[in-house]
């Protein structure tokens, strides 16, 4: 059987496409396990620190910042054991990604700012990477190793 680069690239193409649909599910478990335990521990670490939280977050000049501090504090942390079990994880992606945004424009509005004159510091601020764990959960879901598929396994359309 003789192979043109048409049939090549298809069947290669499919391989590609196999292999990457077997490690969707497990990828999306080491996101989550990693981002919801980074998640978790900060947050927790706003909550036991709530005065120097809310002392940061005065010098940020945020209106209400013991508020704010408890708010963003409770968000990470459960929102984190969320994340960590695979459960409401689309929904939660939403107020940990809120959360990030606001952490960018207030703590890194500069890198915010330097987004294309100086996209490194963009991605090197600490929120990039917890809002991109956020987005990808949103964007993907939480994979089938979660409880969220356990517990609401969509029906066939």
């Amino acid at each position: 059987m003789k192979l043109d680069m048409n049939s090549l690239w298809n069947l290669a193409n499919n391989t590609i496409e196999k292999v990457a649909g077997l490690l969707r599910d497990p990828f999306l478990l080491a996101v989550r396990l990693y981002w919801g335990w980074q998640f978790f521990a900060t947050g927790k670490g706003k909550l036991l620190n709530l005065d120097k939280t809310t002392e940061f977050f005065t010098s940020l000049n945020l209106p209400l910042p013991k508020l704010n501090a408890i708010m963003a504090g409770g968000t990470e942390c459960f929102g984190g054991l969320l994340l960590l079990i695979g459960l409401f994880s689309r929904f939660i992606s939403v107020p940990l990604m809120f959360t990030m945004i606001v952490a960018y424009l207030t703590a890194d509005f500069k890198a915010v700012q330097g987004i294309f004159e100086d996209p490194d510091s963009f991605v090197s601020a600490a929120p990039f990477q917890f809002l991109f764990a956020s987005l990808l959960i949103f964007l993907f879901g939480p994979g089938k190793l979660s409880l969220d598929a356990l517990l609401f396994k969509q029906r066939p359309r």
